[in-house]
């Protein structure tokens, strides 16, 4: 998922004032993994469901360090393996809240829960993904949104969230099962994505589709 667009929140990330901002998660260690190019919408990897993991060993390891710094590089929140190319359920982030609370860890085979009724607020805010670059749209999500899965050893987690962040872990779990944010709008507004990504050009590696 792309930062948001607009610049009041551009920079979340970034400590403001010198305060000390809160970090939920474990921060990576950036001496491990290296940066891969972005897939970009039309590439079938991101057309369909991904595949389950079920061998937690250093190679799953190696591709989560690998995806924060194919995130970090493309100065994205959030990354699903399929936008490396890798057709496993896997994503991480690194996300703030619309309170300023940074979010950072990763998700591998997550499931996102039902919302009971009480927590179905839309959220109209604009959405971006590192998969239509340059792109903004629109779109209501829930405000609130929970995740359970496994980390990279294989353990039990769960990952909730508000606001920019909630929105965040739904895009990523909707890449992991083959659909892209502009999946979800009108063809109006998804027809507007397009062209504002043909318009506009990355400022990340991305694959060329054939």
């Amino acid at each position: 998922m792309a930062e948001q667009h607009d610049h009041e929140h551009e920079h979340d990330h970034e400590h403001q004032d010198g305060d000390v901002q809160r970090v939920v998660g474990e921060l990576p260690d950036l001496g491990k993994g290296a940066a891969r190019p972005i897939t970009v919408v039309g590439n079938p990897v991101l057309h369909r469901e991904t595949q389950t993991v079920t061998a937690f060993d250093d190679d799953l390891a190696a591709l989560v360090d690998d995806m924060f710094q194919s995130m970090y590089a493309a100065e994205g929140v959030g990354l699903a393996a399929n936008q490396i190319g890798v057709d496993l359920k896997v994503f991480v982030y690194d996300c703030p809240d619309d309170e300023g609370v940074r979010h950072v860890g990763h998700v591998v085979n997550p499931v996102l829960e039902e919302l009971p009724a009480g927590r179905r607020a839309l959220d109209d805010g604009q959405e971006g993904c590192l998969s239509v670059p340059t792109a903004y749209q629109e779109l209501a999500r829930p405000d609130y949104a929970a995740v359970t899965g496994q980390d990279k050893h294989g353990n039990p987690i769960r990952v909730e969230g508000t606001g920019f962040f909630a929105r965040c872990l739904q895009h990523e779990t909707d890449h992991l099962y083959g659909y892209l944010y502009i999946d979800r709008l009108s063809k109006r507004d998804r027809k507007n994505a397009l062209r504002q990504m043909a318009d506009g050009t990355p400022k990340y590696a991305t694959v060329p589709n054939d």
